[in-house]
């Protein structure tokens, strides 16, 4: 998985290659640079070579970069690193706060009982208001962090009343396993993974506190000239997605090859109310209006530094 480190690097040498790669994407052809996160549809695409498939007739090459979580993959797009990726809901506040170059171009929607904030089995921590007070870890920037902040608030506290932990999902996982944090907002399969531990308890899922909307986002330079690759990787993605939801005796031990993570456990993140590896589409008003008053309540509360207009950088593909 790429650090924030390698992802600087990455960043400086695609200055240099950028140029080459625009003159043969505009003669038809070129390379199709996928930042990937091990879970999900993506990753049994990348699996399956489904991709590639799509477009090689179309003259391009694909590349991918794994990451970690949302937030440096969406820095490693916006700088022009990639061309495609997924994530959660908060990290394209940030990318478009940043001024990273990147469109909204796909949503897919996820499970809200696919994260929790965790706590150990025998912590004095009962409710949400038992947080007061406490180490809670959760990865800025990321859908992690939307989930602890409505969930905080629903048990009338902010995160001032928290000691946030900044800490990446792999980095949270040792602290909570050590009891170096009081708590710990997650998402699967990291959630999947620490809830099979008997020493680990669910406070709460993000059921009934936050919808659970990801999204696919692209270089903007690249959707702009190319918009037709696009279009194939979602509608590959859509398809790989049906075809494995539909199959999951299948889909359970592939997608557990990909991850690393045990079949049982797999199969709890898959099979949550709500999942469906098929949900993949283009941008609707109501995912834009969701997404908007996210960014209009993050400034509000000082954690954007900009008021946003959502709109501005969703891609609407013209009717063929």
């Amino acid at each position: 998985m790429i650090s924030r480190r390698q992802t600087l690097a990455a960043l400086a040498a695609a200055t240099a290659t950028l140029a080459a790669p625009a003159i043969s994407r505009a003669a038809g052809g070129g390379t199709f640079r996928i930042g990937w996160q091990k879970n999900g549809v993506l990753a049994l695409a990348k699996s399956a070579g489904v991709i590639e498939k799509r477009l090689e007739p179309l003259g391009f090459a694909v590349t991918w970069a794994e990451f970690s979580s949302g937030p440096p993959l969406l820095e490693a797009l916006g700088a022009g690193a990639l061309d495609f990726g997924p994530t959660g809901d908060v990290p394209p506040l940030f990318a478009q706060a940043a001024g990273g170059k990147l469109l909204y171009v796909g949503t897919y929607a996820g499970a809200p009982s696919g994260s929790a904030i965790l706590v150990a089995k025998d912590a004095p921590i009962h409710t949400l208001a038992d947080l007061k007070g406490k180490r809670v870890a959760f990865k800025r920037g990321s859908s992690a962090h939307n989930f602890t902040v409505k969930a905080l608030r629903k048990a009338g506290l902010t995160v001032a009343d928290i000691k946030p932990a900044d800490l990446s999902p792999a980095d949270a996982a040792a602290a909570f396993k050590s009891g170096g944090i009081d708590a710990w907002a997650i998402w699967d399969p990291y959630f999947a993974v620490a809830e099979a531990d008997p020493q680990t308890r669910v406070l709460t899922t993000a059921e009934g506190i936050v919808d659970s909307w990801s999204y696919f986002l692209g270089r903007e330079g690249f959707v702009q000239e190319q918009p037709q690759i696009v279009l194939a990787v979602l509608d590959t993605l859509k398809k790989t997605g049906v075809e494995a939801q539909g199959n999951l005796e299948a889909t359970v031990p592939a997608l557990a090859r990909i991850t690393g993570v045990p079949e049982a456990v797999t199969r709890t993140a898959l099979t949550r109310p709500g999942a469906d590896l098929g949900k993949v589409s283009t941008v609707s008003d109501a995912v834009i209006a969701y997404q908007q008053s996210l960014a209009d309540e993050f400034y509000d509360l000082r954690i954007l530094p900009k008021k946003l207009s959502v709109s501005d950088i969703v891609w609407r593909p013209k009717a063929s």
